[in-house]
């Protein structure tokens, strides 16, 4: 018997279209591998997550909350990188060489944008880019709670670790970074291990 995604369920999706949005999260998830034309790839990846405060959902236990979108990204702002693009599409200006040798991430969390989202094939919203908001134009205040979490010596924080979903816990103990933590901490990641025996 095979089994397989079949998508998000009946969660509902952020409708498609350009949208204000404000960023909330900024989530370290460490190195994970991946897959490039048949060979297994190992790339440090962050989430960057924002809330459409002008959007709100209709239905279920959420209904009149605004939705929420996020997009995963290589930590790199390499010329070709998408992080790259998109910070330097949302702050409307290329950046400098002296920002280009270290970039403080912090720095987007609340900040206003253009998002444009766009469906994929199987009709879950994505976040096809990233643009400065227009001059002048007022956004509402974000009702979700602002998140960062960082894998970094000395920025680690396990309580926001433990508020993940189980999914986002389960990725991130994949990484290497979040083992080298759990050492410095003297604790074991063997009980965010995947113990799955198939």
């Amino acid at each position: 018997m095979i089994v397989k995604d079949t998508g998000n369920g009946n969660f509902e999706q952020a409708p498609a279209g350009t949208h204000l949005g404000r960023c909330i999260k900024l989530v370290d998830i460490g190195t994970q591998k991946g897959e490039y034309q048949g060979q297994a790839t190992f790339k440090r990846q962050i989430i960057i997550g924002w809330e459409l405060p002008s959007e709100l959902m209709q239905n279920g236990e959420y209904a009149g909350q605004p939705f929420t979108v996020s997009k995963f990204y290589t930590a790199s702002l390499s010329e070709k990188a998408n992080l790259r693009k998109d910070l330097e599409n949302w702050r409307g200006r290329a950046f400098t060489d002296e920002e280009l040798r270290g970039f403080d991430m912090k720095n987007i969390l609340g900040k206003p944008c253009m998002l444009s989202i766009v469906l994929n094939e199987k009709n879950n919203a994505r976040v096809g880019g990233v643009m400065a908001a227009p001059k002048g134009m007022s956004l509402p205040e974000t009702s979700s709670q602002v998140t960062y979490f960082s894998l970094e010596e000395g920025e680690f924080d396990m309580a926001t670790f433990e508020s993940f979903s189980e999914k986002m816990r389960q990725m991130i103990s994949q990484s290497p970074e979040f083992h080298e933590r759990m050492k410095q901490t003297g604790k074991s990641s063997d009980a965010f291990e995947d113990d799955i025996p198939f």
